[in-house]
């Protein structure tokens, strides 16, 4: 395992990925958090047979794969699923990255995780980096490159931290309100520091 881990986090639409994806051309190995929650419930898993011994095969899509929409409906509509399924997913979801980051052989490495502050990860990690955009900046961004409604934006953003409890807990901030050349200069003076780190570690 890398002996330094950073979290990586961000409201919607800020650019985590963007940034993530810099830093691995950079050689740094990354764990995604919504890829292992992913691959938790992925097919023949256990996470998923307890999902379908409590919901039944409906929440199954044909290709016995898990309807992700359907169970997104049920777990909102419901307070005691939703507990359920945090209860059931979190831990598994926690030691999947963990597992992960031990694998890693990056000099650091980076943990991206979009509730990094509100489901406790930053816990697991040496340092927190938050990437910073304006709410306005990320409604814009996400309404043209998801689709939706800004409505729906507004009600993802309201149910995340707030930019300022963001702000005031990390421990490194990128103002990706700019062009992407601006982004990688950045990214590329805070690699910098972190192999400082991680060799000081």
């Amino acid at each position: 395992m890398a002996s330094l881990v950073i979290g990586l986090t961000g409201g919607i639409g800020s650019g985590k990925t963007t940034v993530a994806n810099i830093f691995a051309e950079l050689g740094i190995e990354l764990v995604d958090a919504d890829i292992v929650a992913r691959e938790v419930v992925s097919t023949g898993t256990k996470g998923l047979a307890q999902i379908v011994a409590r919901f039944g095969n409906d929440i199954l899509n044909p290709d016995a794969s898990l309807n992700r929409a359907k169970l997104r409906e049920l777990i909102f509509s419901k307070d005691v699923d939703r507990e359920w399924l945090n209860a059931l997913l979190h831990p598994m979801i926690r030691t999947e990255m963990l597992n992960q980051l031990d694998r890693t052989q990056s000099p650091y490495s980076i943990l991206i995780a979009p509730l990094l502050f509100e489901n406790g990860l930053d816990r697991l990690v040496n340092r927190t980096l938050l990437v910073d955009i304006s709410p306005k900046q990320q409604r814009n961004r996400t309404i043209i490159r998801d689709s939706v409604s800004a409505e729906q934006v507004q009600s993802i953003i309201d149910s995340q931290a707030s930019r300022e409890d963001k702000l005031s807990k990390a421990d490194d901030v990128i103002d990706n309100h700019g062009e992407i050349s601006a982004l990688r200069s950045k990214i590329i003076a805070l690699h910098n520091n972190y192999l400082k780190l991680s060799n000081n570690a």
